[in-house]
């Protein structure tokens, strides 16, 4: 077996002349061979960005061997061929665009790599409609939205044909079917062009997908296997503050009600999870399982506000066209009208380009409407002296936080709105505390510059930053994207709190779980247009037009609907594992009819 990467025992500080080094990969031996998809996962901080960064010789170890296809990456006269070699997508993809055009952008690399004219064009054709952007190749990148511009780096690096893909949390901006269809392309050319990836995640349902994955906690790797054998080690998953894929989750918990036990790995796919949960409703039903199993089924996610409720927001007939009258012009919104109520959490999903972030900066006038009428708190938001009193009250966290941070310390950082607003420096330092802490920062990081922060770290200092400033209205645009689970629960559980003490949260997301779980009422954009508009209920009950708009079920709705063939009585509006599990005993336990017990 042909390895492609081989560590051993390597180990990598940060700021290692200073008094306090940061030990960031600890005596890590690991061994990939040629033309296998792994993946790796942890907590953020754990070092995987790191590792990523030691394969590609972007940094080198301070102790320790790394070989890459034979290569060694310390020998100097390595470097460039191990770099063109592996492929790495960026976490921020900003970070990698350089050209004036998408497809100049998609053209550097293999120009650079002295490619024939003729197989430039060809591989940036083939690349641009491998990610979806063909129609998009002579838009300017800074004209794309956050999704948009991470297909573009994707499309950079696959321009290249690299040996080997790194991919450092490189979907977490896309929609669902994005996605989806990037990583059936990922699984195409691991099988049919034996190439290696390395795919760094924290979305399980990729991890599935993997030949091997390996688990990484203060810069150790602690576990490794097949995913089948990591996942079945649902305590030390936890343990690390990672998911499990959702359909496991709920078998295990099934599992824990019933007080039975799966087989080993026998919850590990999508049929096999159904298969145990049936099996052992079915013992269930003949050991006559107590009724208190069915109690306590109260609908957890948010409370919906009254229609009459006086709305905080209103939008009317908004359009806006970005170089308009020109040859670059670009319809970003056309025609979207929607309310939002004081004090609720309002989703807005949509494909990536769909106008999500252009919609929701003209709700604090950084985007003036072209056409159509925007009102925040009774105040328009295209006049000017009402855009200065709105600002104090809306904060919006952009899709990028970390561009927000400029400051010396995450601390200065976090305290220079609280400032700004005039605030005693004893206030201030308590609303930067309290910030901090929500986000999950820790005292010693406030004094760390952020830029030595990674990507998950610098999100949650960008986030306190907003919510020092504690406003009335918080937009986030995908405040949980590059997040790890832990991390993206503590987050999310904020904002529920927030909205429970009063606070109207505008919540823009690609995770279709995380807005099912939390939003009260949701708009869904589809190339500017609202596409539909209304309860979770409403508009995750239309598969077909969920993928209309590039988007796709709850994982836990698509599990139940597929469970609901042999459950009939099953209830399929679940957005969260303890829902989805009262609602299968519910179905398994209290069967109406023979017909229905039968299924079992």
């Amino acid at each position: 077996m042909k390895l492609f990467v081989d560590m051993k025992n390597v180990h990598y500080t940060y700021r290692q002349s200073s008094p306090d080094p940061l030990l960031a990969v600890n005596d890590v031996t690991l061994n990939i061979p040629s033309g296998q998809h792994v993946a790796i996962l942890g907590r953020n901080g754990s070092g995987k960005s790191t590792l990523a960064r030691l394969i590609n010789a972007l940094e080198q170890p301070s102790s320790g061997i790394v070989i890459v296809s034979g290569m060694n990456t310390a020998d100097e006269g390595c470097v460039w061929e191990i770099r063109r070699l592996c492929g790495m997508v960026f976490q921020n993809p900003d970070n990698q665009i350089v050209g004036t055009t998408v497809e100049e952008d998609v053209a550097f690399g293999p120009e650079n790599l002295g490619f024939p004219q003729s197989k430039i064009r060809q591989a940036v054709d083939a690349s641009l409609a491998y990610v979806g952007l063909s129609d998009y190749a002579q838009k300017q990148p800074h004209l794309l939205s956050g999704g948009q511009k991470q297909k573009l780096a994707i499309a950079g690096i696959l321009a290249m044909e690299p040996s080997c893909l790194i991919l450092d949390e490189a979907t977490s901006m896309l929609d669902p079917v994005s996605r989806r269809d990037f990583m059936n392309l990922v699984q195409d050319l691991v099988q049919n062009k034996g190439m290696t990836v390395i795919n760094i995640t924290h979305h399980m349902e990729e991890v599935l997908l993997a030949d091997f994955a390996h688990i990484i906690s203060d810069g150790k790797i602690v576990a490794s296997g097949i995913p089948a054998e990591v996942f079945d080690r649902v305590d030390l998953i936890r343990s690390e503050g990672l998911d499990i894929p959702t359909h496991t989750e709920i078998a295990h918990e099934i599992a824990a009600q019933l007080k039975q036990n799966l087989l080993p790995m026998e919850a590990i796919s999508w049929s096999g999870a159904q298969q145990a949960i049936l099996r052992m409703l079915a013992a269930a039903k003949l050991q006559q399982q107590p009724a208190d199993l069915l109690a306590d089924r109260a609908h957890l996610s948010g409370s919906i506000p009254p229609d009459e409720r006086e709305p905080i927001i209103e939008v009317r007939d908004l359009s806006f066209v970005y170089s308009p009258d020109t040859a670059m012009a670009m319809r970003a919104l056309d025609h979207v009208s929607f309310d939002v109520f004081r004090g609720e959490i309002f989703g807005v999903i949509g494909h990536s380009g769909s106008g999500k972030s252009t919609l929701i900066q003209h709700l604090n006038g950084l985007i003036r409407a072209q056409q159509g009428h925007v009102t925040v708190l009774g105040m328009n938001a295209t006049a000017n002296v009402d855009i200065r009193k709105i600002r104090r009250h809306v904060g919006l966290l952009f899709q990028y936080p970390e561009h927000q941070l400029f400051e010396e310390t995450v601390f200065q950082d976090i305290a220079f709105g609280p400032r700004r607003m005039g605030l005693e420096m004893s206030e201030v330092e308590q609303r930067v505390l309290k910030a901090a802490h929500i986000v999950g920062l820790k005292d010693d990081e406030l004094e760390r510059s952020p830029f030595e922060l990674s990507g998950g770290q610098k999100r949650r200092a960008a986030i306190a930053g907003v919510l020092a400033m504690e406003p009335d209205i918080l937009i986030l645009d995908e405040p949980a994207a590059g997040l790890d689970p832990a991390g993206r629960d503590e987050i999310l559980d904020y904002i529920a709190n927030m909205r429970d003490a009063g606070v109207t949260i505008i919540l823009v997301s690609h995770s279709m779980e995380d807005i099912a779980r939390l939003a009260d009422r949701i708009l869904v954009l589809c190339d500017g247009h609202v596409h539909a508009y209304g309860k979770p209920s409403e508009v995750f009950s239309d598969e077909s037009s969920l993928e209309a708009a590039g988007l796709s079920m709850p994982r836990s709705t698509a599990f139940l609907n597929d469970l609901k063939q042999q459950l009939p009585a099953l209830d399929n509006h679940a957005y969260q594992t303890k829902q989805a599990v009262r609602n299968i005993l519910q179905a398994g336990l209290s069967c109406q009819n023979a017909k229905e017990c039968d299924q079992i």
